[in-house]
């Protein structure tokens, strides 16, 4: 009954007619982000919400295309020494920061010269700016105080930057909008401010933000990119709005009030989608529907330290490889997501890298083997066993009942708790949960990313690794392809790696996300990318 009043009062809506285009004439982008947004500052942008408008606002030394491949932008181009410790960026000398009163010039902007990016990278280390993207720097050469040395500039379109050992993934790195360039005038003025007074180089520049509301970005008339011809971007203005329901924000896009939609949605997926995935027939005319591995790993992780065996059956490794063996990804996918996502039965690293091995296939669902590992360890049918919590939040909680129900059937006894997300992630970085739902979104496209969650010196809450799994090959196998220059030793390492998380199991892998863009036909030129990552400087509005 509550389905059919939600359609109801959709077509009703609809009915009022379609709001697709501006009054003025001018080509606006418009789409809603419903987790809301906290700083337009790039040092502090450490989830999507941020990170969006932020590629819009600014950009940094390197870029990366729609196939993850790392390209010029504000570096035309860079040498690596051949001990590969040292980089060395040739700067366009085209590239000038936003209109803003802060600076004296008579037409209020400046050139982008190459100390400016010495300032914005060692901005990021400072104590006080306390910037979540500091240990992006965390390679780069410092003295005994700790202070950042390894970043110079030879002159105004030389930028020097020095390492302390060799890390290949860090030209990946300076792809993060934490590595954007900021002039030194604008964040001196604002302070903290900044975060709602930005001033980038990007192809568009910042307008208005009332916070909770709306956020508009202008075109950047002076913009250096272009398509070989024209001048980027294409558009006039993007107009972010701030709807925190998720259903809501939907009835706005079928009305035609919001151009884009990212992801399928518990409250409006059936309605989206067939159960194959697929753009219900009724909107085929509408829309455009664009998917593709996303850079997302969906998993369920298991504090290894602190294990009571007595209390804890999750101490024991085959009862941790009898639980990834005892429930269906496929049917789990199929039926609750509508085939958004590939089954989690390989390992942490998702497809989409280069290092990712289709034909390690660690676990499915085989129940044969979920009772030999159970009698193994002296819970034959399950009896005995100590009961287990698994903590969630509200979104994952569908998926972790479906898992639940099937664990059951071999004896396991569990029970879910459920949390607010933002008392979840406290509670995962203060090592105060046993069993929690995660995830991990790549912040840059390299394999290392989702390894270092298992790398025994980034134990939480210093470092990512939440399940505090601690390995000796494993750290010895990450140090050796940290500093391995070699792309095909390197990703030989990664899936030794890969494979020795699996087999100890201190994750349960439940699957690897999909992007999936909506859109209206209207528009062109958007895309998609496997780190779903919004880039509108090459949209057109029809």
């Amino acid at each position: 009954m509550r389905r059919l009043q939600y359609f109801i009062i959709v077509m009703t809506l609809l009915s009022c007619g379609k709001n697709n285009s501006d009054t003025s004439g001018k080509k606006i982008f418009r789409y809603n982000e419903a987790a809301g947004l906290t700083s337009l500052d790039p040092a502090f942008a450490k989830d999507q919400s941020i990170i969006w408008p932020c590629l819009e606002i600014f950009n940094g030394l390197v870029q990366l295309d729609t196939g993850l491949r790392i390209i010029p932008c504000i570096a035309h181009s860079w040498e690596i020494s051949d001990n590969g410790k040292s980089y060395t960026f040739h700067l366009r000398d085209d590239v000038f920061f936003h209109h803003n009163p802060c600076f004296s010039t008579p037409d209020s902007t400046r050139r982008v010269i190459a100390n400016d990016f010495v300032f914005s990278l060692q901005r990021l280390t400072d104590p006080q700016l306390t910037s979540p993207g500091a240990w992006v720097m965390k390679h780069v050469l410092h003295d005994d105080n700790g202070n950042l040395t390894g970043i110079n500039a030879k002159d105004d379109t030389t930028l020097i930057v020095q390492l302390d050992q060799i890390y290949p993934p860090f030209l990946g790195l300076l792809t993060m909008p934490y590595c954007s360039v900021v002039p030194k005038e604008v964040v001196k003025k604002y302070g903290p401010d900044f975060r709602s007074n930005p001033c980038g180089t990007g192809p568009f520049r910042f307008s208005f933000w009332k916070e909770g509301v709306k956020l508009i970005l202008l075109k950047n008339e002076n913009y250096f990119e272009s398509d070989g011809k024209n001048r980027l971007p294409y558009l006039d203005a993007i107009d972010i709005s701030y709807i925190s329901d998720k259903q809501s924000a939907f009835i706005e896009f079928l009305k035609g009030r919001l151009d884009f939609l990212s992801g399928a949605d518990p409250a409006y997926k059936d309605e989206l989608l067939t159960r194959s995935g697929h753009l219900q027939p009724k909107y085929g005319d509408r829309f455009i529907m664009e998917t593709q591995p996303y850079l997302n790993t969906e998993y369920l992780g298991i504090l290894m330290d602190n294990h009571d065996s007595k209390l804890l059956p999750l101490s024991m490794k085959k009862i941790r490889q009898a639980l990834n063996y005892g429930f269906d990804r496929r049917k789990m996918i199929s039926y609750l997501r509508n085939s958004m996502g590939t089954p989690g039965v390989f390992g942490m690293v998702p497809p989409g890298l280069p290092s990712f091995d289709s034909s390690l296939v660690s676990y499915d669902y085989e129940p044969e083997k979920v009772k030999q590992l159970l009698i193994e360890s002296g819970f034959p049918n399950g009896k005995n066993l100590p009961e287990i919590i698994l903590s969630t939040t509200t979104n994952y909680q569908d998926l972790c009942e479906f898992i639940k129900s099937q664990w059951e059937e071999f004896g396991f006894k569990i029970k879910i708790d459920v949390n607010q997300a933002a008392v979840h992630r406290k509670m995962i970085a203060e090592q105060k949960l046993q069993f929690f739902r995660g995830s991990w979104i790549a912040d840059y496209p390299d394999a290392e990313n989702y390894l270092s969650l298992f790398y025994s010196p980034n134990f939480a809450p210093a470092g990512p690794n939440y399940t505090h799994f601690k390995n000796d090959r494993f750290d010895h196998l990450f140090e050796m392809a940290a500093g391995e220059i070699n792309d095909s030793l390197r990703y030989q390492y990664y899936r030794e790696m890969d494979k020795i998380v699996m087999d100890e199991a201190p994750v349960i892998i439940l699957y690897y996300d999909k992007v999936l863009r909506l859109y209206d036909k209207n528009i062109t030129g958007l895309g998609t990318n496997a780190m779903n990552l919004l880039i509108l400087k090459n949209v057109r509005k029809l």
